[in-house]
């Protein structure tokens, strides 16, 4: 299990028995945790604590820094069923993938029922109750879903959590866990945990059953089991937060560091850098606190409700509620929806913007009992349920109830998810404990400050053999031993990486880009392939009608394309005959609210096109149905649609078949078959006034049309016209109708889907056209021109995606474009075969294995004439899914890497194919607009929603500029900002080398630099120019080539290496060169003074080269293009390098004596001035050079080279898709 998933074991599992360990997937976070039981023993307990207050806390931050130590000392596994009791101290251990490691306690809680009886014995488990034919199953008699996922029948009921009567009145003891807001309850059947959001309710198997509401034994049952309704962040107190902040290992070696300076009287910098400290500390504290209030603000919501209980309507708080509570959710103080709910009775119109990021109204209708079936499947939320689904936070537009004789008006819902277990509350969890990163230049930086670590341990053992012949004492060796950590392990370093991710930060805000993740910053830096959502991102959030083109009256072909609803065929006379203006007036889910159409852009365009008013129709009666003892409301009319001009009449004259009413045109919609995105379309059954008959219409995809039309009503041209438009980027919606002579209105309601949409007729196509932003095509080629790899991900046409890509420039006009269809079999079927043919030419082919091009026989051309760069794929959702089901792993590496149009994708396989890309060491970023792109968003590496809607603030950067411009931005700052992050760590790791070389070499023979000398390095060098240093702002284009994001790449360690020669040659000269001297006098190390010897020449002249190096090797390392702007442009940075240098060459040459005195300096000839000064500037002339033409890179390249490296570690550093791309050249 734990090799499988890379977990870090921290004890051994015991062999047979119950459970201790188990797998658990979060969908949520797309992830799988192992949990693991375990139990405090009570020696161990107190052995660790004796052992931290013998290391003065030592082992105590050990511990809290590295869980698994503390696992390891004080607690052993334990079974789960055995946790818990005797009132031992008991724990469960998540582990993630990443190895992150979490201790939640387990709690365990007074529950007034039998455990047992919360999750039934199913088969799967082995203890199934008997049955005994003929007798009474629960409710319906439907298989019950229970949270283990299996269906539960006859004696087995839930009897404790059903509506009825409990048997069992006795209070009892269940046990479970709170992992990151999500709560997992111990099954006593099967010994393991399961998660509570997918419980399913399973007295509730019909509709009917679900109107019943929730007992009050139920209902404390679930109110123990649930929590309180409420998504509440819990908010630390502010001691809490300073504590948890003060013993980040950061602080504590800045805490341990100040603490040894004041020993050492070192009290000037130590009081300086706790300044800082504090300042940094109080900062981290305000932003977090305002950080953790905006997200209370934004997650807590309650209001009254009306719930049923016990067959009385009363009002209580929504915190209150649990799944079963049936409500009324016609309250007037009712905006927002309390919790996940199944609409019951009435219709409603809601705002989902919050879940979906897409301000559309959307329409709510009541469930079905083939919908409750399907939920307690305990699946994902089809799209049949989710039209029947209340989302938690959903804004309310409007509610129409149900007359009732007795309550008055009521539209009814029944609670299945509450608190965090909501579809709001797993979107809140994904913005508090986001996807952790695992990039490469900070696992980098770790690993680079143990090796400085330990080199300060080597440097220290040279000193201190030394130390020991000089005769030092003790304490001043081991003072002077953590002294030399410090210096070779800055304790500003982790605040300077951190200090161009701020800049950065900064920047973007002002350009109307937010950030909520620094982190991510740098990762953009390092986008390789960005994709990109089509609708409302490339192109224009509306649609504008182009026209209609509509079948003549020879019937064999399309007549001109007709842009004015005026000049379209006039309508048949015959009341019997399907009309397509008509069709367009009446096939739509628009609704009025308060006097306002509102709907799916799409539908609200083509209806203005018509020129047409529509009204809603509303339901003033109950209409029996066919199930006993219940009443459902049903519309007689659901919508009514006039011609403009028309007169009003009373809604209920469009069902008359005579009257005096006929000079009216009007159009009732009787039903609505709502769009379901697997079929593609929607339809309407329409009843004229004064007809006899009714007509369906149809509208939907074009491709959809060839199912459910006769062949013979199609015109000649019909493929033709329709690869024109979808050629050209233009939206196509295909319109077809049949009338049927005597259907009455209940046979209306009682005609299946199926039986509607058949045996059409085609009437003609509507066009629409989707405007590229204006800012889209110079982005892309910006991005071109930088050879990012770019992707399209949409929900349209491949061809109209084609066309989009070609118009923007995303794939070239010249580029073959190959698209895959099944030649053999289907979508369904495993042993499928693709043909891959090219959209501009039928004859060229691909290989359905290798994906290169196989040339038409014919030609005279070469497969090699046909290049890598010359073709690309264009895959559609139901290939994509096939191949990821059916096709070789090498075939699908190819797509992906080769395709750039993913056509016809739902959100769901937009969210793989971010995840497929970064399995192939992509690193991926991902713009859209927040409607149904929130899943790839948040997938993505760097996720950049155009949306400010609630559900696209999980993404880490949301644009308001409307235009994807803001990619280009993004990747610019985060190029400067990693690049910013390389140069400030060089920085700091060649201070530390120059400042080690310095007191390493002092230290053997007992010398140290002094107190102003240390400060006048530590704050008035360094400081200064670590934070100039990032302020460089990016530079005006994107390089073609990346910036390394690996710290032991051949370039960085080439620089790193060669520059802390060059330094340390240069102070090892200086130091032999003043020996050497004839005014030269030896330092005087008997003094027999617990303090070191600072007043000497060796100090002098290290001191003084040391304080050039420390500037020189500033602007050697600001680097400036191709990433970022020239060093010159940053202002502050050339003011304080400049400062620094005529400081140091002030020093040097006529030093005022007190400021000698201060800093140690010992007076030294003017010619021995001047040749230290000469040698500085040789010092960064060479150092300069050396960064500019890489001599040792040339070296360490060609011995890679010799060794044959490359391409293995492309692979081995996971750029599988380096290789990839290789074989396909």
């Amino acid at each position: 299990m734990d090799e499988e998933l890379g977990y870090e074991e921290f004890s051994t599992q015991p062999k047979g028995g119950p459970p201790s360990r188990q797998r658990v997937f979060l969908e949520d976070e797309d992830m799988t945790v192992l949990f693991v039981g375990v139990e405090v023993i009570p020696w161990r307990k107190w052995a660790w604590r004796a052992a931290c207050v013998a290391s003065f806390g030592i082992l105590a931050l050990a511990g809290l820094w590295i869980p698994t130590l503390w696992l390891r000392w004080v607690t052993k596994e334990t079974a789960f069923e055995e946790l818990g009791h005797d009132r031992s101290e008991s724990y469960i251990v998540v582990e993630t993938p990443y190895r992150d490691v979490f201790i939640n306690p387990l709690l365990a809680v007074a529950y007034p029922g039998d455990p047992k009886m919360i999750f039934p014995r199913s088969a799967a488990d082995g203890s199934r109750g008997s049955h005994t034919p003929g007798a009474a199953t629960p409710r319906s008699g439907h298989k019950l879903q229970t949270l283990n996922g299996h269906g539960s029948n006859g004696n087995q009921v839930m009897d404790d959590l059903e509506r009825g009567p409990s048997s069992s009145n006795h209070t009892s003891i269940v046990r479970m866990v709170d992992y990151r807001y999500a709560r997992f309850v111990f099954n006593e059947n099967t010994s393991k945990f399961r998660m509570l959001r997918d419980w399913r309710d399973p007295s509730i198997a019909t509709v009917n059953a679900a109107r019943n509401g929730v007992e009050l034994r139920a209902k404390q049952q679930r109110e123990v089991l649930f929590g309180p309704n409420v998504i509440e962040i819990a908010a630390k107190s502010t001691l809490s937060l300073l504590i948890d902040e003060a013993l980040h290992p950061f602080y504590v070696f800045q805490i341990a560091s100040m603490i040894l300076w004041t020993i050492d009287d070192y009290w000037y910098y130590a009081t300086c850098i706790g300044i800082i400290s504090a300042l940094s500390i109080i900062t981290t504290l305000i932003e977090t606190k305002r950080t953790v209030e905006r997200m209370r603000e934004m997650s807590r919501f309650s209001c009254s409700v009306r719930v049923l209980q016990n067959g009385a309507w009363v009002t209580v708080s929504s915190e209150s509620l649990a799944p079963g509570d049936v409500v009324n959710i016609m309250e007037e103080s009712l905006s927002l929806f309390p919790a996940d709910m199944l609409l019951l009775s009435g219709d409603v119109i809601v705002n989902e913007s919050m879940l979906t990021g897409e301000s559309v109204p959307i329409a709510k209708l009541p469930i079905k009992d083939d919908d409750i079936v399907r939920w307690n499947e305990a699946g994902p939320i089809d799209a049949a349920t989710a039209k029947g689904f209340l989302y938690t936070g959903t804004k309310i537009i409007r509610i129409r109830g149900v007359l009732t004789p007795t309550s008055g008006e009521q539209a009814l819902a029944v609670v299945v998810r509450t608190g965090f277990s909501t579809t709001k509350g797993s979107l809140i969890r994904s913005m508090l404990f986001p996807k952790p990163m695992g990039f490469k230049f900070y696992r980098d930086s770790i690993r680079f400050v143990i090796f400085l670590a330990g080199l300060a341990g080597l440097g220290f053992l040279a000193s201190a053999v030394q130390f020991v012949k000089l005769g030092i004492k003790l304490h001043i060796i081991v003072l002077r031993a953590l002294d030399l950590i410090t210096i070779v392990v800055p304790p500003a370093l982790p605040a300077t990486l951190s200090i161009g991710t701020s800049f950065a930060v900064g920047r973007l805000r002002k350009l109307g880009i937010f950030c909520i993740s620094p982190n991510r910053v740098n990762v953009a830096g390092r986008i390789n392939v960005v994709c990109f959502d089509k609708t409302g991102t490339l192109t224009e959030d509306g649609l504008d009608v182009l026209g209609a083109r509509c079948i003549e009256r020879s019937g064999d072909v399309f007549g001109e394309l007709t842009t004015n609803v005026h000049d379209l065929p006039a309508p048949v006379q015959a009341a019997s005959n399907a009309n397509f203006l008509y069709a367009l007036a009446t096939c739509h889910s628009l609704k009025v609210v308060n006097g306002e159409t509102i709907g799916d852009p799409l539908d609200a365009k083509m209806f203005e096109f018509t020129g047409w008013t529509i009204e809603e129709g509303r339901s003033d009666r109950a209409v029996k149905t066919d199930r006993p003892g219940s009443s459902r409301p049903v519309d007689l009319v659901q919508a009514v649609v006039r011609p403009p001009g028309s007169a009003q009449f009373k809604i209920e004259d469009a069902l008359k078949v005579g009257g005096r009413h006929a000079h009216f045109l009007e159009l009732g919609v009787i039903r609505t078959f709502e769009f379901v995105s697997s079929l593609r379309r929607m339809s309407v059954i329409v009843k004229r006034l004064k007809s006899t008959s009714m007509e369906i219409y149809v509208k939907g995809a074009p491709e959809t049309m060839n199912e459910i039309c006769d062949p013979s009503s199609f015109p000649k041209d019909y493929d033709d016209l329709l690869a024109y438009y979808t050629k050209n980027g233009y939206r196509v919606i295909a319109i077809a109708g049949k009338s049927i002579e005597g259907l009455s209105w209940l046979k209306a309601q009682r005609m299946k889907r199926e039986q509607a949409e058949s045996a059409l007729q085609f009437l003609g196509l509507i066009i629409f056209e989707n405007k590229l932003k204006a800012g889209t095509a110079p982005a892309i080629q910006v991005l071109q021109n930088a050879h990012l790899a770019l992707r399209m991900a949409t929900g349209d046409n491949h061809r109209t995606a084609i066309s989009v890509a070609r118009e923007c420039g995303l794939i070239g006009q010249s580029v073959h474009v190959f698209v895959p269809t099944f030649n053999i079999g289907n979508a369904q079927t495993p042993a499928s075969t693709l043909e891959w043919t090219s959209v501009d030419d039928d004859l060229f082919k691909l290989d359905p294995y290798s994906l290169k091009p196989i040339p038409p026989s014919h030609r005279a051309i070469d497969a090699d004439d046909i290049n890598y760069q010359d073709y690309t794929l264009a895959v559609t959702g139901d290939v994509f899914r096939w191949m990821i089901n059916n096709s070789p792993l090498e075939t699908l590496q190819r797509m992906f890497v080769k395709a750039q149009i993913f056509a016809r994708m739902s959100p769901d396989e937009k969210h793989e194919l971010v995840s497929r890309l970064q399995t192939l060491g992509y690193t991926v970023g991902f713009c859209g607009d927040g409607a149904n792109d929130c899943g790839a968003l948040k997938a993505a590496d760097v996720g950049i929603s155009l949306s400010e809607a609630e559900a696209s603030v999980a993404a880490p950067f949301t644009s308001s500029r409307p235009d994807i411009s803001c990619v280009i931005e993004v990747i610019k700052e985060g190029r400067a900002a990693l690049v910013t992050s390389f140069s400030c760590f060089k920085y700091m790791a060649l201070y530390s080398i120059i400042q080690f070389t310095t007191i390493t070499l002092l230290y053997s023979f007992a010398s140290s630099l002094g107190d102003f000398q240390f400060l006048y390095i530590d704050l008035f060098i360094i400081i200064p120019i670590a934070v100039t240093m990032g302020r460089t702002h990016p530079y005006t284009s994107i390089h073609r080539k990346q910036p390394t994001a690996s710290l032991v790449s051949k370039k960085v360690l080439s620089s790193i290496i060669g520059q802390i020669v060059l330094t340390s040659a240069f102070q090892f000269w200086a130091f032999f060169w003043v020996r050497s001297q004839p005014w030269y006098t030896p330092p005087d190390t008997n003094s027999g003074s617990d303090e070191l010897e600072t007043y000497n020449y060796e100090n002098t002249v290290l001191f003084l080269i040391s304080s050039f190096q420390y500037v020189f090797v500033a602007a050697v390392f600001s680097i400036g293009p191709p990433y970022r702007l020239p060093m010159w442009t940053n202002h502050l940075l050339m003011i304080s390098i400049s400062a620094l240098t005529v400081f140091s060459i002030w020093v040097l040459l006529t030093p005022p004596a007190g400021l000698a005195r201060l800093l140690d300096i010992m007076p030294i000839p003017m010619s021995a001035r001047m040749v230290l000064l000469l040698a500085a500037g040789i010092n960064a002339i060479l150092c300069a050079g050396l960064e500019r033409w890489s001599p040792l890179l040339i070296v360490v390249t060609q011995v890679s080279r010799f060794f044959k490296m490359r391409r293995r570690r492309a692979v081995k550093e996971g750029k599988l898709y380096k290789a990839v791309e290789g074989g396909m050249r």
